[in-house]
């Protein structure tokens, strides 16, 4: 996600969301101030989170995403922040 992102409890609440959905995988912030998601579950889920990431926390200012499909690999036993 491009935008401010950063600084606003965006890692936390995506955390919140994706588990909430039963979604698997992690969010991390980038150096560059963007910040990345990799998520595993089924379309309806991962639907469900790009719409959320559109808009993120209330806090955030979401101004682009980018997306990548992938087959999946149950990579992830849970979803995490990662440092």
């Amino acid at each position: 996600m491009k935008g401010r992102v950063q600084g606003v409890c965006f890692r936390w609440a995506c955390r919140d969301e994706a588990v909430r959905l039963g979604l698997t995988g992690w969010v991390r912030n980038l150096a560059d101030g963007r910040v990345e998601v990799t998520a595993e579950g089924i379309e309806a889920q991962l639907a469900a989170l790009y719409a959320w990431l559109r808009k993120g926390p209330s806090t955030a200012r979401v101004l682009a995403v980018s997306e990548d499909y992938c087959e999946r690999e149950a990579r992830h036993d849970a979803f995490e922040i990662l440092y």
